[in-house]
């Protein structure tokens, strides 16, 4: 058994994660990464599962005012913005699912994580935390 337990954790290492440092600790979340146009588009769009405690992240070639929706998103989710800096730019908490309603913060980012609704709260997770990328491509 003890086997299977470090085999499962060698194959999750090689899967690309943020690491969120908080006041309240730091916790890592395993992600898929959307990096393409295509990827970006599609999102989380029409999936009715993401394991409790993984996410997406999507790279954007340039830091910006990012726009997200929540059409076509079963979901609920916690939705982070982090700038260029690797600073959270800002939270959106507990965004409904298949709402068309534009959701954004005012500062920019570059990077954006979207996790399970009530994640953030769970963790402590807030604007002007500190992230990292750990088995992210380039980034």
């Amino acid at each position: 058994m003890l086997f299977a337990v470090c085999l499962a954790s060698a194959a999750c290492s090689h899967r690309p994660e943020v690491l969120i440092h908080s006041a309240a600790g730091s916790v890592a979340v395993p992600v898929e990464v959307a990096d393409t146009p295509e990827s970006r588009a599609r999102g989380l769009m029409y999936r009715n599962d993401l394991p409790a405690t993984a996410g997406m992240l999507f790279i954007f070639p340039n830091q910006t005012q990012q726009q997200f929706w929540m059409k076509n998103t079963p979901l609920p989710l916690d939705i982070v913005f982090i700038g260029k800096d690797l600073r959270i730019a800002g939270v959106l908490a507990n965004a409904r699912p298949f709402t068309t309603t534009p959701l954004r913060v005012e500062a920019p980012s570059q990077y954006v994580l979207e996790v399970h609704a009530g994640f953030c709260a769970q963790h402590g997770i807030a604007a002007g935390d500190r992230v990292e990328f750990r088995r992210v491509g380039n980034k």
